[in-house]
């Protein structure tokens, strides 16, 4: 699919980050786009900033994608407002951090991360499958990461459920490709891994998981970061509380405005991979080292070893610096 001009396009987690970058770009290219996302606020800035022209359909749709009875309300709308039988691109971007940790479980924490990261991309995929099918030429384009096949935030770290839920994805695209050759051969499939992107997952997880941004942590939860950053030789035993929630929020916002690969050049490349047919789609040059490193030595990609060979050729710098939720 060479040209998005005219092509109506899905985006889930359309309101900030890759999500919103997308839909800017799809927009700029001729596409027709309904987006959805849980805060409508941001929907309405991504409005803003796409700017789609006279006759061009660009619409906003609340929908928590963990559930399937939003999912497949979103997909009724977007057939009504679009006035449509088809879509012809899907974009499964949503997703959110935490339930870092599987041994002292928070079950509701790490399941709401999983429905979230992994539930989102499927009940999308059960929803709008059949509109895919019955375009002319489809594309369904599932969003995991590099953690979809390094399970990890470097040594010390809990990555648990979006490690989990990053592998569901990245297997279940691969293995519908298969199934739409057979059944559905003018559908294409992509799994797109991003390594470090400027995005603000670690700002709205928090608000997603119910318990605001990072600045809004409670006593335990800021307990529990504290014990974390001692852990790592960090000195922060006579911090306030509330300094740990500053810190917290620098971080977030460190991790979307000093990342190596901004959410606008990940939206390029990602597009740029779907105009070029391909099924496999890395982004960031630390997504493509990540790759080769894991793939010539599996054995040691969870030691420190791996990370500092990671660092050595200049990336990851920020391991170690990272609290869960990010």
């Amino acid at each position: 699919m060479e040209d998005f001009n005219g092509k109506i396009a899905v985006v889930t987690g359309g309101g900030t980050g890759m999500g919103r970058e997308l839909v800017c770009h799809l927009i700029k290219a001729g596409a027709h786009v309904a987006m959805c996302d849980l805060f409508e606020d941001n929907m309405t800035e991504t409005a803003r900033l796409a700017a789609p022209a006279d006759g061009q359909r660009l619409t906003s749709h609340l929908c928590d994608v963990s559930s399937e009875a939003q999912i497949n309300r979103f997909r009724d709308e977007v057939v009504e407002q679009h006035e449509t039988d088809h879509i012809n691109l899907l974009f499964n971007n949503a997703g959110i951090g935490g339930g870092g940790t599987f041994v002292n479980i928070d079950r509701e924490e790490w399941e709401r991360t999983f429905g979230v990261c992994w539930y989102g991309v499927y009940y999308s995929c059960l929803a709008f499958m059949p509109l895919l099918v019955a375009s002319e030429e489809g594309h369904v384009i599932n969003t995991s990461s590099v953690n979809g096949f390094w399970a990890s935030l470097g040594p010390g770290v809990s990555h648990t459920s979006y490690c989990a839920s990053k592998f569901a994805v990245k297997g279940f695209t691969e293995s519908l490709m298969e199934d739409l050759r057979l059944n559905a051969p003018h559908v294409k499939a992509s799994v797109v891994m991003p390594g470090h992107i400027g995005t603000s997952i670690g700002l709205n997880t928090g608000k997603v998981l119910g318990r605001g941004g990072p600045g809004d942590m409670s006593a335990e939860q800021v307990e529990e970061m504290r014990k974390r950053l001692l852990s790592r030789g960090v000195p922060v035993s006579n911090m306030t509380d509330d300094h740990i929630r500053e810190m917290a929020e620098q971080q977030a916002l460190a991790f979307r405005d000093n990342a190596p690969t901004t959410a606008g050049q990940a939206a390029n490349i990602i597009l740029d991979g779907v105009r070029a047919g391909r099924w496999r789609i890395l982004v960031g040059d630390d997504a493509q080292v990540l790759d080769e490193m894991v793939r010539a030595n599996p054995e040691d990609a969870y030691t420190e070893g791996f990370i500092e060979g990671v660092r050595a050729r200049g990336h990851l710098m920020a391991i170690g610096n990272r609290n869960e939720e990010n």
